[in-house]
């Protein structure tokens, strides 16, 4: 949800901090640059300390950065907030996650993480209404409230029952990096964040220079997300069914296109058209990724914990370069420019995915 708030408000932090496209991409991409950086310890946690532990510290920080972010009054303080909103969310998704995967029955892998996946684009979908809502009502109040439902989740978390500790081991890292479903997994989710970082920043300002202000820009990421909180289970299930490629060759398919479709696009209505199919495509390689990373740390006997670690560096390394890369070539040769280079990624990573086949690409279902 806080990843997400920022997106109406945008222009307005643009405008108050005169920054160009290519700042207005940096204050988007700290949040991940905090996930990048606590990522890999937030793992270690979530296995040695405990994944139940170790997503309800991260909410706490999450709390606390909140109301910081409410109350930044310069570029540097929005930063940091942000940065230490994506350091808690390291912590609260590989906790999480582990804490899921733990308790989750064979057979039913793909449809628990799509569903995950779900909940998290559920909290995407009242990110933009959020940041629309404090448009209107103050970013002290409305990220206040938000600091104070994190602690109030965690209070209702620390009442759960917890999960065994794992055993955190640096050789099954390496061995897992060596692992061809657990690094194509790492992939996905970089390549899925990196578009997503892209879209993020020039269509929330293509459409504030087409004329519609903070409240349409929130509509129309609510209803995208609102698309992709449904398909990620759906996908999860063809995971399930079928393995983990048959969806992400899809998704890739229709990824150029959609790519193709943006950089062509100069309309707010098209626009906003294909940010909703973006939604679909580029979103349905969230799932497949998940459940490659899970399937392949089992193999190699890799804690989910720090499977789930590194699955946040890999996000993280997307929505840090995505946002950046995506405002500085738009800005520097135009918009088409960089979705044509996101399309050419989709394009390239098709290849070896066409090439690898599907037979080995089922999640397992043993528990």
């Amino acid at each position: 949800m806080l990843y997400a708030a920022l997106t109406p408000l945008l222009p307005h932090y643009a405008e108050e901090f005169d920054l160009s496209k290519g700042g207005a991409g940096f204050i988007v991409a700290t949040y991940a640059l905090g996930v990048l950086v606590g990522a890999f310890p937030a793992g270690i946690a979530a296995a040695r300390v405990g994944a139940k532990q170790t997503a309800l510290a991260g909410l706490v920080v999450i709390a606390a950065a909140s109301v910081a972010f409410a109350f930044a009054g310069d570029v540097w303080t929005l930063g940091l907030a942000r940065f230490a909103q994506g350091l808690g969310s390291a912590f609260s998704w590989s906790g999480g996650l582990a804490w899921l995967i733990a308790a989750a029955p064979g057979g039913r892998r793909g449809q628990l993480l799509g569903t995950a996946l779900g909940a998290a684009i559920f909290g995407a979908l009242l990110g933009p209404v959020l940041g629309a809502v404090a448009s209107f009502a103050g970013t002290e109040l409305t990220f206040s409230l938000v600091g104070l439902l994190a602690l109030a989740v965690a209070a209702a978390g620390a009442r759960l029952e917890g999960v065994p500790r794992e055993r955190p081991s640096l050789a099954a890292v390496g061995r897992a990096l060596r692992d061809l479903s657990f690094v194509g997994g790492l992939w996905l989710m970089v390549l899925a964040a990196l578009l997503f970082g892209v879209l993020s920043v020039l269509a929330s300002l293509d459409l504030d220079r087409l004329g519609w202000g903070a409240a349409a820009i929130g509509a129309v990421f609510f209803v995208t997300a609102g698309v992709e909180t449904v398909v990620a289970p759906l996908v999860g299930r063809e995971v399930d069914r079928r393995g983990a490629l048959v969806p992400v060759r899809w998704a890739l398919v229709c990824g150029v296109a959609v790519a193709l479709g943006l950089a062509w696009a100069g309309r707010p209505f098209l626009i906003a058209a294909f940010a909703l199919l973006a939604s679909v495509t580029w979103g349905a390689l969230f799932t497949p990724g998940m459940a490659l990373l899970s399937s392949g740390a089992e193999d190699v006997g890799l804690s989910q914990g720090i499977a789930f670690g590194l699955m946040n560096a890999a996000w993280a390394t997307g929505a840090v370069i995505g946002p950046g890369l995506g405002g500085a070539l738009g800005e520097a040769l135009g918009d088409p420019v960089a979705y044509g280079l996101a399309a050419l990624v989709c394009a390239l990573t098709l290849v070896p995915v066409l090439r690898v086949g599907t037979a080995g690409a089922r999640v397992p279902t043993k528990p």
